[in-house]
């Protein structure tokens, strides 16, 4: 995947989660520092429920946009779900279990603490 279209579907990740009212939305920037995806974001939904239909909507939202393939790991608990679109990796929480595992802290390559969080 080209920068540019990497870039696009980053774009449309942290515009659906903001769009579906995830929260906390984290984006953590892996371009150069792991040959798995060029970005991590990191949210978290109130509840199974809300975390499911998040995964659910983007992950239809990421086909409809020609993004191709995804996989899509941990719906039926959807206490942590992981959706894989190639460049963008997208990790959703419920909030507990988000705390629990602290990824962002695992991944920010103790650079300043220099996450960027925001959305869209």
């Amino acid at each position: 995947m080209t920068e540019d279209r990497s870039d696009a579907l980053h774009a449309l990740v942290m515009q659906q989660l903001d769009d579906d009212q995830a929260q906390d939305i984290v984006t953590i920037d892996l371009e150069g520092k792991s040959s798995m995806a060029d970005h991590m974001v990191v949210a978290s939904g109130r509840s199974t429920r809300q975390v499911a239909s998040i995964a659910q909507k983007l992950a239809e939202k990421i086909k409809q946009d020609g993004y191709g393939p995804i996989r899509l790991e941990g719906l039926p608990a959807a206490d942590w779900v992981v959706i894989d679109a190639g460049d963008v990796v997208v990790h959703l929480f419920r909030p507990e279990v988000r705390s629990f595992y602290n990824i962002e802290r695992m991944w920010s390559f103790g650079e300043d603490g220099k996450l960027a969080a925001g959305t869209a």
